[in-house]
């Protein structure tokens, strides 16, 4: 059996090895480093992709975040709801600008931000609310807006998980995954479905003055050099990253297909299983039945419900199986960000995951040897 990776990259690259190759070299002969040809097609190539207006490729998927809130204009003070339940880069941001995180609960089974609880969290201070896609599947977007245009509030798609996936709305128009709200913000760090071999990342919108304002934003305030007419940052997608996305954007779909493929199998092995909780499809597709775009899987994220989650982690890495705890402390616990606001009674489902949460190793290169494996482990372990 081929050892276990927790993302194989190396055997992803193995397949577009010859693509990336040259088009390095390119650069390399050109040295067009910065804002070079690649960097442009991988924008248009993109935007067609999404069938959004307007992508504008920045440095990595923190910087996409703060941006999108530079943009918009939200000021110090403000208030910004968001998942308590994800990593702490969507919060990171909303304390360097001096915005007022507001966390929340959310759902004990997509995990993604729960709608409720933004409801009654907002306040004549909100300005905006930032639903992360957790782990490949959209939050609950049809709600999100409404209660968003309801209060007029701004609404930013933390996209860095869920690229290529589908939104499949009540009135059963589909959109990609970031492009719904008023602006989305992705990572292409290396682990994502669309990863480059550095840092990367890419801001989404439909409104065009909106575009305008942070193209200035990513590149020092600057719409013509040396002119500065707005406060930005040094934050460009370089060369090298836009040309290996370039060679990975057109195979996303089959990448995310194998991710499905993969989640397919693990679901089935695990159906029956009473402490083992598999991820839920919100869309109501069965991975077991189907092939959907709903869902990208860049987690295959299970919930260990009798208390052996730690166990699991510790057994799985004995017999070299990498496995990940995405998230083991929720946000409002965090030193950074903890704050005399947050009463636990408001966190029931994130203090209960962040203890039963596992994610097993979820990519493109998975084999039928390898699941069947990793499986058989969980499964003896948990039961025993």
């Amino acid at each position: 059996m081929k050892k276990i990776q927790m993302v194989d990259l190396k055997g992803q690259y193995e397949g577009i090895k010859t693509e990336v190759n040259e088009a390095i070299a390119e650069i390399l002969d050109s040295s067009a480093f910065i804002n070079g040809p690649h960097v442009h097609a991988f924008q248009n190539e993109l935007e067609e992709y999404l069938n959004v207006k307007h992508v504008i490729p920045c440095a990595n998927g923190t910087d996409a975040l703060q941006i999108c809130m530079m943009g918009l204009g939200l000021q110090p003070g403000d208030e910004v709801i968001t998942a308590d339940f994800t990593f702490a880069a969507t919060v990171e941001v909303i304390g360097l600008l001096q915005l007022t995180p507001v966390l929340v609960d959310v759902e004990p089974d997509t995990f993604n931000i729960d709608v409720s609880a933004i409801e009654k969290a907002i306040t004549p201070k909100t300005r905006a609310i930032v639903p992360v896609h957790l782990f490949g599947q959209c939050a609950n977007m049809d709600d999100i807006m409404e209660l968003a245009k309801k209060h007029d509030l701004y609404v930013i798609e933390d996209n860095a998980q869920a690229i290529g996936g589908s939104y499949y709305s009540k009135d059963g128009s589909k959109q990609k995954a970031g492009t719904i709200g008023h602006v989305g913000a992705t990572s292409f760090f290396p682990s994502k479905n669309l990863g480059c071999y550095g840092d990367g990342g890419a801001i989404f919108t439909n409104d065009d003055d909106l575009a305008h304002t942070i193209r200035g934003i990513v590149n020092h305030g600057m719409y013509k050099r040396y002119y500065h007419d707005v406060v930005g940052v040094n934050s460009r997608l370089d060369s090298i990253q836009a040309a290996v996305l370039r060679a990975k954007l057109p195979k996303l779909d089959f990448y995310n297909q194998k991710r499905w493929e993969a989640a397919s199998k693990y679901s089935k092995a695990f159906k029956g299983q009473e402490h083992i909780v598999v991820p839920r499809i919100s869309c109501g597709c069965d991975t077991e039945k189907s092939i959907c775009d709903c869902h990208v899987f860049h987690q295959y994220t299970l919930r260990i419900t009798n208390g052996k989650r730690d166990g699991l982690v510790q057994h799985l890495n004995d017999n070299n199986v990498p496995c990940g705890v995405y998230y083991p402390v929720p946000l409002h616990k965090q030193k950074a960000y903890a704050d005399e606001r947050y009463v636990e009674e408001d966190f029931p489902v994130t203090n209960q995951l962040v203890n039963e949460v596992i994610s097993l190793p979820m990519h493109t290169e998975l084999d039928n040897e390898q699941i069947d494996f990793m499986t058989n482990l969980v499964i003896d372990f948990v039961n025993k």
